[in-house]
């Protein structure tokens, strides 16, 4: 699974500590998301995709 959190964290000029602080997890969750090392729960997938007020589809990047 892919995802688009790098690229849409930065439009909205977030750190990865921000984000992270946010929507309740440690920094290096975040870090380990956007090298596409860490799978997230659904609720944190959940999460994240409604801060950045996208459906989930559009955040994490299923590969087929």
């Amino acid at each position: 699974m892919n995802n688009r959190i790098r690229e849409l964290r930065a439009r909205l000029d977030l750190s990865q500590l921000e984000l992270a602080q946010k929507v309740g997890v440690r920094r290096e969750t975040i870090v380990f998301l956007e090298k596409n090392k860490y799978n997230p729960s659904l609720r944190l997938a959940h999460d994240i995709a409604k801060l950045f007020r996208l459906p989930i589809e559009e955040v994490f990047l299923f590969d087929e």
